[in-house]
């Protein structure tokens, strides 16, 4: 496989900050306070045949893990938006309560991260949710703190999107290994005629960092609503944490085709965002020391690498040594990015830092013309 030249970094690299543009972004979907703690996002978008664009996302309000999630309303509500205008104006379509994505015994304390996905026959949503019931494994019980839980991730279908609502819920990402203990923020990566893809978050059981992980379903059973698509084996942490800006935390969230167009014609290549921080929690800076956004938990800054080939063990930062992605407003937090393909250009959308400290879902539009542009 041929090296990317240094030209065709370049152009990922425009092509990536020209769709998470922080100044064109507008926002579509509002947290449910301006205030620090409440956001929403931490989903994806997608297509119907008629264009008609759905978004998923979370609804979160301020909530403390340190004092116990289930004392407040962190992690509220599961929410899909629909625009039936290329994504000029948006309408709830669908809503779950956190009851609503309980498992048996396994009541959800919070609500994380979910994606949407339209398959030949219907619709798949998948949804992270921290639940109790489910424990440390023998020996680390101490370990879990009073009044929050475990993540894992299920699986709904149905052959529209509101029958989701009525779909049973089918685990399809849990872990009991200590270091992957929480499993969570699931996003789908498909290429045409290829295997579906499942990623997703894990926090070792000290929540002392974040890491990716993927599994992945054959494409000849990945389409069937009726059943869940068999994923293999799993790997916890095919993306390692980086050594500078991104040396706490590395999320993946999205990862996209590059169209074959300009430089990229004969090159097989897509984007991979991710979001980064330096630590968990905020540090005091030195008084004379650069100011700069270092990205914390909750406040994450964004970064973005490249794969080649469709496969993950081909993968390379292009934010090596900071940031890609920084809000210029509030903490500079800039996060969950995701990116489609429609048949309007590409649509990312992302939670992004306002000077009020909540983090609402934006979004900003490509056209292929401007892509291609950009590509040249």
């Amino acid at each position: 496989m041929a090296a990317l030249s240094a030209t065709q970094e370049e152009r990922l690299a425009n092509l990536a900050n020209a769709l998470i543009d922080q100044k064109l972004a507008r926002i579509i979907v509002p947290a449910q306070q301006q205030s620090t703690g409440f956001w929403f996002g931490g989903g994806n978008t997608i297509e119907d045949s008629n264009g008609d664009l759905h978004v998923v996302g979370r609804y979160r309000n301020h909530g403390d893990s340190r004092t116990g999630v289930a004392a407040g309303q962190r992690g509220l509500e599961l929410a899909v938006f629909t625009s039936n205008d290329g994504g000029t104006s948006w309408e709830k379509s669908l809503s779950f309560s956190k009851p609503d994505l309980n498992i048996g015994d396994r009541t959800v304390l919070s609500i994380e991260g979910s994606a949407l996905r339209r398959t030949s026959n219907g619709y798949e949503l998948y949804v992270s949710t921290e639940k109790d019931g489910v424990g440390y494994p023998k020996g680390f019980e101490s370990y879990l703190k009073p009044g929050t839980g475990v993540w894992t991730t299920e699986r709904l279908a149905a052959n529209t999107l509101e029958g989701l609502k009525q779909s049973s819920l089918e685990t399809v990402a849990a872990c009991s290994d200590l270091r992957w203990l929480h499993v969570k923020d699931p996003f789908l990566y498909e290429r045409a005629d290829n295997d579906l893809n499942l990623l997703f978050c894990s926090h070792p059981f000290s929540w002392s960092s974040s890491n990716t992980g993927f599994r992945t379903a054959s494409a000849d059973t990945a389409n069937d609503v009726t059943t869940t698509p068999p994923f293999g084996d799993t790997e916890y942490d095919f993306f390692p944490r980086g050594t500078t800006w991104d040396v706490a935390m590395t999320r993946g969230t999205c990862v996209v085709d590059v169209p074959k167009v300009g430089a990229f014609t004969d090159v097989d290549a897509s984007l991979f965002f991710y979001d980064g921080g330096e630590s968990l929690r905020d540090l005091d800076e030195h008084s004379t020391a650069v100011k700069r956004p270092r990205g914390y938990s909750c406040e994450e800054l964004g970064g973005v690498a490249f794969i080649q080939n469709g496969s993950f063990e081909n993968i390379e930062r292009l934010s090596k040594y900071l940031p890609q992605f920084i809000s210029p407003y509030g903490t500079g937090c800039s996060r969950y990015v995701d990116v489609v393909s429609t048949k309007a250009g590409l649509v990312a959308t992302w939670q992004q830092s306002q000077d009020d400290l909540s983090q609402p879902l934006v979004m900003n539009v490509l056209s292929h013309q401007q892509v291609a542009e950009i590509l040249k």
